[in-house]
């Protein structure tokens, strides 16, 4: 299977990406009987300025989903279980997790505490199959931790990624490269990774609706409408992510931002847009272990044009408040609000490893 075929200019491995069913609320469940089959919210209270960080299936149904205001959420559901973050406990659990991922191969890249992709192109166990190699790693996490792992196998990260998602919780999902093609021509492009809500209305309005739709245009027409993305969007329209698992993969910046459906104008919008975005890097970096000391503020007007405006301040943080305090200084900085904006960014540099049992409560929980 590792192989490469020159017409399709396909490299093909065995991936499996692994993803943790509605993990924190998950093991919050888990360690707290009386919450099982019941809506479980963890994250900001009700009474706080926070957002969700995580909910169970059960909340879901509500329409409650991550980075939605806590308080938003206590509307959808009055009687769900709001609880505080355990990320001590998530961390613990999580290195059980990769520790049962390293017994079937080194080529481990963890996206997350709940979340990673592996390589087993080179394991001969299991008759040289994926499949079963997942169904292995699922029983061996559900054995140790008593959680359920949904799993993703393909020929490439992004359909690998794709496939976990189809069957969730507890899922197994398989895309052969035989079906990968015509599995890509279906699916709808708001199910492609890494097409965001603003993303996909752009593709809309230029008629791509499917990954067919995306096909059928040339790389020049992607390029000149979606920037160096294009390419991106060319190659996965064919089943093509060349991709590799990345063990040692080093970040240089961790950063969220967000593009209006309708230009905006109203700073006091814009300030509410960049609480969410320093929450969303904030739990990054906590997930990631690390702090950062530069933190820079993006801006797209109306026109196009864009700007950043960075600070590199004394102490190195994770802490949300103070991402949020920064980039909103940054901002007046700028001439939003005289000037209308079409996209706001928050991103944070000059990473350090962290010492994260130090801040759990002091730093972590400002974010909620």
């Amino acid at each position: 299977m590792n192989t490469k075929n020159p017409d399709e200019n396909i490299v093909q491995r065995k991936i499996i990406h692994i993803d943790m069913d509605a993990f924190y609320a998950s093991v919050e469940q888990r360690d707290n009987p009386e919450y099982q089959g019941k809506p479980v919210v963890v994250g900001g209270t009700p009474e706080q300025r926070g957002v969700v960080a995580a909910c169970s299936y059960e909340a879901r149904k509500f329409g409650i989903h991550s980075a939605m205001p806590a308080m938003q959420a206590h509307k959808r559901c009055p009687h769900a279980v709001f609880l505080k973050p355990r990320f001590t406990v998530y961390r613990e659990v999580s290195t059980q997790i990769q520790s049962v991922f390293r017994q079937f191969t080194d080529l481990v890249e963890p996206l997350s505490l709940d979340e990673a992709y592996l390589d087993v192109t080179d394991n001969a166990g299991f008759s040289g199959s994926a499949t079963l190699i997942a169904k292995e790693i699922k029983r061996i996490i559900k054995d140790n931790t008593d959680l359920n792992a949904s799993a993703g196998v393909s020929y490439n990260k992004f359909l690998a990624k794709i496939a976990s998602d189809m069957d969730k919780p507890d899922g197994l999902y398989l895309i052969t490269p035989e079906q990968g093609p015509e599995f890509i021509k279906t699916l709808p492009v708001r199910k492609f990774h890494g097409i965001g809500k603003a993303t996909e209305a752009k593709m809309k309005a230029l008629a791509i609706h499917v990954g067919e739709d995306l096909r059928q245009k040339e790389l020049n027409y992607l390029v000149k409408n979606f920037g160096k993305a294009g390419h991106f969007y060319y190659s996965i329209s064919r089943g093509i992510d060349n991709r590799p698992v990345n063990s040692h993969r080093e970040r240089k910046s961790v950063g969220k931002e967000t593009t209006f459906s309708k230009d905006m104008g109203d700073v006091n919008q814009m300030f509410a847009v960049l609480l969410e975005l320093s929450n969303s890097v904030s739990r990054i970096l906590f997930d990631k272990k690390i702090t950062a000391q530069t933190i820079t503020l993006k801006v797209k007007y109306a026109d196009f044009q864009l700007i950043t405006r960075s600070h590199t301040i004394e102490k190195p943080t994770l802490s949300a408040n103070k991402i949020f305090e920064t980039v909103k200084e940054l901002l007046s900085k700028t001439e939003a609000g005289q000037r209308k904006v079409r996209l706001l960014g928050v991103s944070t540099s000059r990473l350090q490893d962290k010492a994260i049992e130090q801040t759990d409560k002091t730093e972590q929980m400002d974010l909620l």
